[in-house]
C-alpha cells in the first residue's frame, strides 16, 4: 500500500528572480503539483496527503482552483483519494475550494480533529488531521486531546510549528507532544526544508513541495510512504520539482588565470547536471547561487568572466535542465599568507591584521570591538520599520563575521590587485 504526502505548494506564488525568457507559470508550484500528480499514478498509490498551505493567498482563490480541481480530478478518476488540512496560509480559502471540489476531503476543519481511514484489502492506514481554525492565532492543537487509536497504521497529518515554543501564532507544539500522541508517523507542514524522514522515523516535515527562491535550495518534492504487513516499510523522497536552487562552491585553487575560473564552473555544474538527470524527473531549470573558493590572486577577477549575459543560461544539460546563475560571489583567499600581509605598515597590512583577528575566536578586546560596531550597523538596519512584517530572525542571524570576512577579502583582493597593476606599470 503507498501513499504520496506534499508539503507546502503555495499555488498561486510566482517563483522570484528568474531570467525574463524563462516561463514561470511551468516551474512553479502548479508545474509541481501536475508532476506530483503524475507521480501518483505511476507509481499506484492509494491516496494522496496534503498538510496545508496548498494555497498562497486568499487572492489565489481561481489560479489556486483552477490547478488542485486539474489535480484532484485526475487523481480520482485513478481510483486515489485526495485528503488535506488547512494551514495558515488558506486557512479561507481552501474549505471554499473544498466546497467546490467534493472528491477532495478537507480534515479538522475549524480546528477539531478528525480522521479518515484507507484500505486496499490487505493493510489499513486512518489519517488524523486538523486545519487552521483562523488567519490569526492558532493553539497548540495536541493540547487536551487523546487520539483513539484505529487497527492498523496511524497518521497524523497536521500544519505545524515545531519546538518553536509557546508565544508562536501557527499552532505550536513540541516534539514530546508529537512523540506522547502514540501515532505512527506524523506528516508535517509549515517549515520548507524537509526533514530526513524513514521507515524508523517517519515524522517530520515534507519541506516544500518545490523550492520558491534561493533560500530553499536542494531536493524538494513528495515522500512516497510504503505500507505492508501493518507497518511502515519505506519513506522515500521524490525529489520532482521543476525548478531546483543550488549554492556552489567552485575552488580556484592552482589556476593559472581569470579565464580559467569559468573552467572550474563548467566542470562543477557538469558534475550537478550528471546528478539531476539522473532523478525521475530532472528539474526543467536550476538556478545557481556561485562562491569562489579557495586561494589565489584572481578571485575578483573570476567574477568578470561570468558576465552579465551569460548568467541568463550558462548551460543547458542532456536532460534538458537549463542552468543559471542567481547569484555570484567571490570568497576566495589571497595566495600570500596573511601574517606576512599584516606585517606590511599601509592598508593592506591593516586590512589583513583585521582578517586575521576574525579568524581567531579569541582575538580579545580588539576583535569584539570590530564586531561590536558591525553588528550596531546591522541592529540599526534590521530595525528599521520595512522589516516589522517580518518574523524576528533568531540565533546568530545577527553574527556580523562572515560577513565581514567576506567584504574584507573581496578588498583585500582588489587592493593586492590593485598594487600588482602599479608594479606592472613600473
Amino acid at each position: 500500500m503507498k501513499i504520496l504526502a506534499v508539503g507546502d505548494m503555495h499555488l498561486g506564488r510566482t517563483p522570484s528572480r528568474l531570467p525574463p525568457d524563462l516561463p514561470a507559470s511551468e516551474l512553479g508550484p502548479a508545474a509541481a503539483w501536475r508532476r506530483a500528480v503524475d507521480t501518483a499514478i505511476d507509481r499506484g498509490v492509494q491516496a494522496v496527503l496534503l498538510a496545508g498551505d496548498l494555497v498562497d493567498r486568499e487572492d489565489d482563490f481561481f489560479e489556486a482552483y483552477r490547478a488542485l480541481e486539474a489535480g484532484v480530478r485526475r487523481l480520482t478518476e485513478a481510483g486515489i483519494e485526495v485528503i488535506g488540512v488547512a494551514g495558515n496560509h488558506d486557512v479561507r480559502v481552501l474549505p471554499r475550494l473544498a466546497g467546490h471540489i467534493p472528491q477532495f476531503r478537507l480534515l479538522g476543519a475549524g480546528g477539531t480533529w478528525e480522521s479518515v481511514s484507507v484500505c486496499d484489502g490487505t493493510d489499513a492506514v486512518t489519517v488524523w488531521g486538523w486545519s487552521f481554525p483562523s488567519s490569526g492565532t492558532a493553539p497548540n492543537p495536541l493540547q487536551d486531546w487523546t487520539f483513539n487509536l484505529a487497527a492498523g497504521i496511524n497518521l497524523g497529518l497536521l500544519h505545524c510549528d515545531r519546538d518553536a515554543g509557546a508565544n508562536s501564532r501557527y499552532a505550536p507544539v513540541a516534539s514530546r507532544d508529537l512523540q506522547g500522541a502514540r501515532l505512527d508517523g506524523w506528516l508535517l507542514g509549515h517549515i520548507h526544508k524537509p526533514d530526513p524522514l524513514s521507515a524508523e522515523s517517519p515524522s517530520g516535515y515534507l519541506g516544500s513541495l518545490t523550492g520558491l527562491d534561493r533560500g530553499e535550495p536542494g531536493p524538494r518534492g513528495p515522500w512516497l510512504i510504503t505500507v505492508a504487513g501493518g507497518r511502515i516499510t519505506g519513506v522515500e523522497h521524490v525529489p520532482l520539482a521543476p525548478l531546483r536552487w543550488e549554492a556552489l562552491d567552485v575552488s580556484l585553487d592552482k589556476i593559472g588565470e581569470p579565464a580559467d575560473a569559468k573552467d572550474r564552473l563548467l566542470e562543477t555544474v557538469r558534475a550537478l547536471d550528471a546528478e539531476l538527470a539522473a532523478l525521475p524527473a530532472p528539474p526543467a531549470a536550476a538556478g545557481l547561487s556561485v562562491r569562489f573558493t579557495g586561494r589565489t590572486r584572481f578571485g575578483s577577477a573570476a567574477l568578470d568572466e561570468i558576465p552579465s549575459g551569460d548568467r541568463d543560461d550558462l548551460y543547458s544539460g542532456p536532460a534538458g535542465t537549463r542552468y543559471f546563475v542567481h547569484s555570484a560571489e567571490s570568497a576566495a583567499r589571497p595566495e600570500i599568507d596573511l601574517e606576512e600581509l599584516a606585517r606590511r605598515p599601509d592598508p593592506v597590512g591593516l586590512l589583513a591584521a583585521r582578517l586575521l583577528l576574525l579568524d581567531r575566536p579569541g582575538g580579545g578586546p580588539e576583535r569584539e570591538r570590530l564586531l561590536g560596531s558591525a553588528r550596531l550597523r546591522l541592529r540599526k538596519q534590521a530595525d528599521r520599520p520595512v522589516w516589522n512584517g517580518l518574523e524576528a530572525a533568531g540565533g546568530d542571524a545577527l553574527d556580523p563575521t562572515p560577513w565581514l570576512q567576506r567584504a574584507g577579502f573581496r578588498a583585500l583582493d582588489r587592493l593586492l590587485a590593485q598594487l600588482h597593476g602599479e608594479q606592472d606599470g613600473d
